[in-house]
Parts: C-alpha cells; structure tokens; sequence
C-alpha cells in the first residue's frame, strides 16, 4: 500500500473518529446509548430478530434508548407513554421517513407514500389512497372479489380434506389467496392457481421473488446509509443490485398499465381508475405516480394479510380451548346454514379477540415503519435532534408486563374488557399509520372466521406449533405452517364442492 492510500485512510478514519465525538458532545440530554465504537457505533451490537435484541437493551437501558450506526443516531421508543407523545405532540416532527438508498430505487426516487417525505406530495398520495382506492366504497365495489379468492381456499381445503384429516402446508396457501385479491383489485386479473394459465404464473412468481430480495436490499444491510462515504465505492455492489431490482420491478408493473391502457374493455380496476385520473390530471397522474402505489398496493397488502393468517392459526392450534371456543361463537350467531360476511365480524367478539391477540403478539411489523425527526424536538424528557432515526419496537410494547398480565400468553379474553384494543399498534399511529388497515381487517377477519366455521383442525403431532419468528422487515414464522384439517359441516364442504 502507498503512503498516499495510507495516509488517506488514516486521515477519514481519524475525521470520522472525530466527527463520532462531536456528536456526542453535542447530543447531549439524548436517552441513554450503550457503549460504543469509534466509527461504527452500535453496528456491532445488533443481532437478529433485531426487535428482540432491541427489546434485551431497553431492559438494560431503559425504555428509550439511543444507538449510533455509523454517523447517524437512532433513537429506539419502547415506552406507551413516549410513543403516544411521539404521534401526538410531535407527530408532524416525526412525519418523515428517513432517506435510505432503497428509497431512491424501489421509491421511485422517494416519491412513492411509503418513502416520500411529509408535504404536500405526501398528502396528495395520502387522498388518493384513502378517497380513489382504499376507501370504503372502493372496499365494497370490491367484496365480490374478495370472497371469491377466499371461497377459492376454502374451496382447495374442503376437497384436500374430503376423506378426513389431511395435513395441509397454510403460508403458500395464504400468499396466493392475498396475491390474487391485491392483483385483482390492481389490474382485473388472478395470478396464481391451478386454473392459472403457465405465464401468468411464472411472471407472477418471478414479480414474488424479487419483492423476497428486498429485505437484504437497504436498511441496516446497507453500510452506504449509514457511512455515506462507502457510496463512493458501492460497497459489495449494494446500488448495482438495487438498479437491477428496481428496473425488474419496473417493468413489471409498466406491463400491467400497459395491458390496461390497451384493454378493449375497462373493469374499474384500481389502474383503470387512475388512468381515467390520468386523462384528466396528466401532469400528476403520470406512469411514475401510478406504479408508486400499485407496487405499495402489493408489497403492503401481500404478506402482511397472510402472515398475520397463519400466526392467527397458529396460536388457535396451540390453544385448542380458543379454537372451539371461537368455532362455538360462529355456530351459535350463523348456524350451519350460511357463511359469516364482513358485516358479521362486528357481532362477532371472540374472533375479533383472536385477531386483536394475534397482532399483540406478533405484530406483522414489530418495529413499524421507521421516521425521521424533522426538527429539533423533546421526546420523554430528552432530547431528539433532527434527522434522528425514530425506531418504535411494537413487540415490546405489546409484551410489557406493565400493560398487560401474563403478557406473553394467548388470551383473547384480555380484550373483553373495554379500552385494551387501544393498547396495540400493528397498523402505526399518527399521520403515517397504514392506509390499508381497513382492507386488512376485512380479509383477515373473514378468511379466519371461515377457516374456523368450515374445518376441524388440529396439530401434525403432540408438540406444539414452532413459533419462532424469523428476521426481517415483516415477521414471518421461519417454519412454514403445517396443519391437519376436516371439513366440520358436509354440507358447507358439499357446497364447495360443487362449485368447482
């Protein structure tokens, strides 16, 4: 090595070390933050699932709790009462989201909801989310759809298990039925099943793996965040991979509206709709605009309604008194000669119990959707300077044994008494809570309750489920759910029968 190089190295290692201390210095009054390295901060210290190691040093540090990665500084809210104060008094300061690499490519360069900062873009994209797709007409329009994908399943299960239990693998099962409802209501078309044709299918599955990539893309994994000069370099190819993803995603969802555009005949679809917007308000509706909240529409609504599904069924099948207890509830209120509907779930507690635990327990995002602090503000009695990274760890919150009794046991119960929904966060809180809450609740609470009305279900063995929960953005079980399933009324599972 030169003494140029050298000599360079040591000047930027210095500068950072440098730049490290100054902050400190001038952060001060900032919630408590472990020991630390020069340069890297707290990188070292993180381990996966990052919720829980988030949740091992809050119990050493306290509810809040600061960590630096590389340059930037983390704050980390495990306190009710802070994060009230974050979504209340401070939530315009905590409106952005932090401006990550993988806002630029898979954001279409920050100007999609999930990534784009607080203003008016935001609240522009925020109206059309909630009044021109997502609203409750538009969730309505759309319920034929809905229980069509859902009958579809229940259809597939009843015919499987038509001879008696029959163990049946559930996650694959979930993500195609939420696939279809999300592609349906997108773009007027199923993409996966039996009836598929082969290129619908293999385009589908290619779409799917590259949205698995995404959680190795960005975020902590990406050095260049949090060190800006590794983006000098492109450090392990980080960019190079993320334009690759970013064009693939792309054209994907440029070949949906161009199919639309094209089509002889218009079904209303959510890309139909904003084409229409389109031909009126071409200077805002444009291609960019629409692919932004097609490709929100799928990566929000996909996993999430399926993962939350198969957690729901997993802790009903390792709680078997909960199962027939919600089974005897459905019974009691519909009787055995017709399906729940939508409207149904509101009379229907003990299910909305089951799903309001399930999300306590195993929030689908257990850190919700980072923000980014604005201004100057004071969180909890310390303070947050601006463009702090704002981290809320959900699963701690819903496990705090100050808030709840036994809070690591499966007790729908616990929400019968009044004010205790109010505790969970699964979908965020403020201005920046998931737009898509309501169509999530609808599937969710439909697709179980059907689940639990038609089948008899059971364990594969004696043990019970596995529920370990693997790592990433979304909290999926890392063991796929297995289950063993009957159809309870042979005239419900005739019914679905003979609709094939």
């Amino acid at each position: 090595m030169n003494s140029f190089v050298y000599y360079s190295i040591i000047s930027l290692i210095s500068l950072f070390t440098l730049k490290f201390l100054l902050q400190r210095w001038r952060f001060r009054n900032i919630p408590p933050t472990p020991p630390g390295l020069p340069v890297i901060g707290n990188l070292h210290q993180l381990k996966k699932p990052l919720h829980r190691q988030l949740h091992r040093l809050s119990q050493r540090y306290g509810n809040m709790f600061s960590l630096w990665f590389g340059s930037r500084l983390i704050v980390v809210v495990t306190s009710p009462s802070a994060v009230q104060e974050c979504f209340t008094t401070n939530d315009i300061a905590l409106a952005n989201r932090p401006r990550l690499i993988n806002g630029k490519y898979i954001g279409y360069n920050y100007t999609t909801i999930s990534f784009t900062s607080y203003g008016d873009h935001w609240r522009n994209l925020r109206r059309i989310m909630m009044v021109e797709i997502l609203s409750t007409h538009r969730l309505n329009h759309f319920l034929e759809t809905r229980k069509d994908e859902m009958m579809r399943l229940v259809r597939k299960l009843a015919h499987d298990s038509s001879k008696g239990f029959t163990k049946v693998e559930l996650k694959s099962k979930f993500l195609e039925m939420t696939f279809n409802i999300i592609m349906r209501m997108v773009c007027g078309k199923r993409y996966l099943g039996d009836d598929i044709d082969a290129a619908d299918v293999e385009e589908a599955r290619k779409f799917q793996a590259i949205l698995k990539e995404l959680p190795r893309l960005g975020g902590a994994n990406n050095p260049g965040d949090f060190f800006p000069i590794l983006r000098w370099f492109d450090y392990d190819n980080l960019e190079k991979k993320l334009k690759s993803f970013s064009g693939r995603v792309d054209e994907f969802l440029q070949g949906l509206i161009n199919r639309r555009r094209n089509a002889s005949n218009t079904t209303n679809t959510m890309v139909d709709h904003l084409l229409s917007l389109q031909e009126s308000h071409p200077e805002y509706y444009t291609d960019q605009i629409i692919k932004g909240l097609i490709l929100v529409m799928i990566m929000a609504g996909t996993e999430t309604s399926a993962v939350t599904l198969e957690w729901a069924l997993s802790c009903l099948l390792n709680n078997p008194k909960a199962l027939k207890k919600a089974q005897q509830e459905i019974d009691t209120y519909t009787g055995q000669e017709r399906l729940i509907e939508e409207q149904d779930i509101s009379k229907l507690p003990y299910l909305q119990n089951v799903i309001s635990e399930t999300m306590r327990l195993h929030p689908v995002v257990p850190l919700l959707v980072p923000r980014e602090v604005s201004k100057d503000c004071t969180i909890g009695g310390y303070s947050v300077p601006r463009n702090t990274i704002v981290l809320v760890n959900a699963w701690a919150i819903h496990r705090d044994p100050q808030l709840w009794s036994d809070p690591t046991s499966f007790k729908p119960e616990r929400f019968e008494r009044e004010g205790e929904a109010d505790k969970i966060i699964p979908f965020g809180m403020g201005r920046r809570a998931c737009p898509g809450a309501g169509l999530a609740q609808r599937t969710v609470g439909v697709t179980l309750g059907w689940l639990i009305q038609c089948f008899e279900w059971k364990r594969t063995g004696e043990e019970e489920i596995d529920m370990t929960e693997a790592s990433g953005i979304t909290m999926s079980k890392v063991v796929p759910l297995e289950a063993m399933c009957k159809g309870r009324h042979p005239t419900i599972s005739n019914v679905f029968l003979m609709k094939e």
